[in-house]
């Protein structure tokens, strides 16, 4: 199984054990879920659907219904209504309880922590510490390059790779004030925070926040001195 189809499976079975739905809804979930700039296509969710079906983790509801993949033609949707089967409850938990260096990896772990909410406070630490440390070692190497590389690049080259750079490094800050919350157990297993959080600049941010959680957004224009 290929990692990209791997998340998609995870993915689908995490949505899918809220509750049942037909693959037009599954893949609207799976864009607000996973962001539109990892949007899936028909082509690229039913075959997973179809597979997750033929392994006995997904069951059709209408298996009746002829298939009929949706396009911009024809404007057609298949009905069949598809929900989780004992064995695919079983899947899902383990997959959730997966924290090895592919839990850690850009795709992979983004799917991870939007179901850190069911998931066990040790594997969440596990994987927000992996996580930290593979990024690190990104880090590591991306200095070195912009090190090395610096006399041979033109400036906006050198400034793509800084806004790389600080973007890794964001991330890091972030999550070192979700390790550093894991541990303070201020975050139970359903992930309702108790108190109020801290920013990267040590200033309080109350609970109840509209800012969704996840990495800092980018905002290129800004130096490392200025934040």
């Amino acid at each position: 199984m290929s990692r990209r189809s791997g998340v998609l499976e995870f993915a689908v079975l995490g949505l899918l054990h809220d509750a049942p739905m037909h693959g037009y809804e599954l893949r609207k979930r799976l864009n607000v879920l996973l962001g539109s700039f990892r949007a899936f296509s028909y082509g690229t969710l039913y075959p997973c659907l179809k597979n997750l079906v033929a392994q006995g983790f997904l069951v059709e509801d209408n298996p009746d219904v002829e298939y009929v993949p949706a396009t911009a033609l024809n404007g057609k949707r298949s009905k069949i209504v598809y929900r989780l089967s004992a064995e695919g409850k079983q899947r899902f938990e383990e997959l959730l309880a997966d924290s090895g260096p592919d839990a850690w990896e850009d795709e992979h772990f983004g799917v991870h922590f939007a179901f850190f909410a069911r998931t066990d406070k040790a594997v969440r630490m596990r994987v927000l510490e992996g996580r930290r440390s593979r990024l690190e070692e990104r880090l590591e190497r991306m200095r070195t390059s912009i090190a090395r590389t610096r006399e041979r690049f033109d400036d906006y080259t050198l400034e793509l790779q800084r806004h790389g750079l600080e973007s890794v490094e964001r991330e890091v800050r972030w999550l070192n004030e979700l390790i550093e919350t894991e541990r303070a157990n201020r975050t139970g297993r359903n992930g309702a925070s108790t108190g109020a959080s801290q920013t990267s600049d040590g200033r309080g941010q109350e609970a109840g926040s509209s800012d969704p959680p996840g990495p800092p957004h980018d905002r290129p224009g800004r130096s490392a001195q200025e934040r």
